[in-house]
């Protein structure tokens, strides 16, 4: 609880307490948080042994703390599918959550899971994970983000690996499907993640001959420049918007940091012999673009003059594929 309780920053203290709602109203009263943070948490921790916190009382008060900072973690996204045939199942939550904690503990005897509703249909699970002979580790939980009734999951990315089978047997089983797949897409930015798998960004993806009229922008040409230039230089710079909104649209794009492409290709050359031509393995190259918010910087290329309209597909295909870890082949 101490460790939970001090890594909240004080401008939240109160917000995030009201939040878990297990301290009374007159509690918190009764708290001075203008004090020292030590002596600030040392107050509230003797409050919470006063109403006889539970593990999971403080295992709730963490899953609050890590809705509030989400982008602290890493989130990779698992996607399930169900059998060929089978029926969309009606979905009761409280079973979900019987389901998969009960699949985890007859597994595995030393984790604890804990649950917390969030809006959207949504639930959050926290998962300590012990072995057969070490108890769970509750300073390095892993977290699940399932929409109820939706093929998605989101996971916190766990330094224990070996779980991740575990994880999605439970995960496939508790909701009623049939097998999962972890997909190419990660992000900091679960709310960025969310509208990518569920399409809530609104990209349009058009062919580049659309003939509806831009809206006259201004273009911050030099009014001493030849008549014929600036026409010129105006029509280009029209179709250059045109092209990026028919691409990326007008709202705001999902946040993502990176994209990474892998690159495997075999030598080709129409000389004999050579070191390279006789190589079997495929030469290997790995590009990555790293922005704090890569798509609207890509977003930003052409008109900025940086780049040639439109973009490569390979670039403007990220939020439509729900990818940004490429692997690129020879045919």
């Amino acid at each position: 609880m101490w460790r939970t309780i001090l890594k909240i920053p004080l401008t939240e203290m109160m917000t995030i307490l009201k939040t878990w709602n297990f301290l009374s109203e007159n509690q918190l009263q009764t708290v001075n948080f203008r004090q020292r943070k030590e002596s600030l948490v040392q107050d509230l921790v003797l409050l919470c042994e006063e109403n006889r916190a539970s593990l999971n009382d403080a295992a709730l008060l963490d899953i609050i703390y890590t809705q509030f900072h989400r982008h602290q973690k890493v989130w990779d996204v698992f996607q399930m599918s169900k059998g060929p045939g089978e029926d969309t199942d009606l979905f009761d939550m409280e079973q979900f959550k019987s389901s998969f904690k009960k699949i985890l503990k007859r597994a595995l005897k030393n984790v604890t899971v804990s649950f917390r509703d969030a809006e959207e249909n949504a639930v959050w699970i926290r998962i300590a994970w012990g072995t057969q002979y070490r108890k769970p580790n509750q300073y390095k939980p892993a977290y699940v983000v399932y929409y109820s009734q939706t093929p998605y999951a989101f996971t916190s990315s766990s330094q224990l690996k070996s779980n991740l089978p575990l994880l999605g047997q439970a995960l496939t089983i508790a909701s009623k499907h049939h097998q999962i797949v972890k997909m190419d897409l990660r992000s900091r930015y679960l709310d960025s993640l969310k509208a990518i798998v569920f399409k809530q960004y609104n990209q349009i993806f058009e062919t580049h001959n659309s003939t509806t009229p831009l809206q006259e922008r201004s273009l911050g040409l030099d009014i001493n420049m030849d008549s014929r230039i600036i026409h010129e230089n105006k029509t280009e710079k029209e179709r250059v918007q045109r092209v990026t909104q028919e691409i990326f649209g007008d709202y705001p794009q999902p946040r993502l940091e990176f994209a990474q492409y892998k690159l495997e290709t075999k030598f080709k050359s129409d000389l004999n012999g050579g070191i390279l031509a006789e190589r079997e393995e495929p030469l290997r190259c790995l590009v990555k673009f790293s922005s704090p918010h890569l798509l609207e910087a890509l977003k930003s290329l052409a008109p900025a003059g940086i780049a040639d309209a439109p973009l490569s597909p390979l670039l403007t295909c990220i939020p439509n594929k729900g990818m940004n870890y490429f692997k690129i082949r020879d045919k």
